[in-house]
């Protein structure tokens, strides 16, 4: 069986609630489901600080990925007043996610996590949305993203959402476009969604 790895690309400040929906929905399908996702954690230091300052540490270093060994990106959003914004628009940050849009990988983000994929250039011309107040929205624009007001927007293999509520359903949109429709059910299933 072909394992579908999946990136978890973490800044510092990042949002605990938007990168844990992925943990745990690629988690149970890893145990209960198909068994065919393993989720990896990256920084650009091992050890990280989440927004409200709880310590994380990563599995790898931004410098170290082979995109090419990860079937999809997930970046989630954070807050700035916690160093979420020199993490996220750092050039190494930018760069990988450049790079899983080259490779035509599925790049999944929530909230700000769309921020990040705007500077870099990936968004353009695209259809997107972010958090749901004006300075983020703006962002996008200014980087030449068509704005839409959805709670989750999907252009090509790219996923931008508006807020942390979307974080789970944004993880069974990724899990069913690296598995099935029947197997992410039945993940829903199992945890009561």
């Amino acid at each position: 069986m072909k394992f579908q790895k999946i990136l978890l690309l973490l800044a510092n400040g990042f949002e605990i609630l938007e990168a844990s929906a992925f943990v745990d929905v690629m988690g149970w399908n890893y145990e209960e489901g198909d068994n065919s996702t393993k989720l990896y954690s990256c920084g650009l230091r091992k050890e990280i600080n989440s927004s409200f300052n709880q310590e994380f540490k990563v599995n790898c270093l931004v410098n170290e990925v082979v995109v090419d060994s990860f079937d999809a990106l997930v970046v989630p959003g954070g807050f700035k007043n916690y160093g979420y914004y020199e993490d996220a628009f750092n050039i190494e940050f930018l760069n990988l996610i450049c790079e899983f849009k080259s490779k035509n990988k599925t790049i999944a983000s929530v909230c700000v996590g769309a921020l990040p994929l705007a500077k870099s250039g990936v968004l353009k011309n695209k259809n997107a949305t972010t958090y749901n107040q004006a300075e983020y929205r703006q962002t996008l624009k200014n980087h030449e993203v068509v704005i839409s007001n959805e709670e989750i927007v999907i252009d090509d293999n790219l996923i931008t959402s508006n807020g942390p509520s979307s974080a789970v359903e944004v993880a069974f949109i990724l899990l069913e476009i690296l598995t099935s429709k029947e197997n992410t059910f039945k993940i829903r299933k199992l945890m009561g969604f």
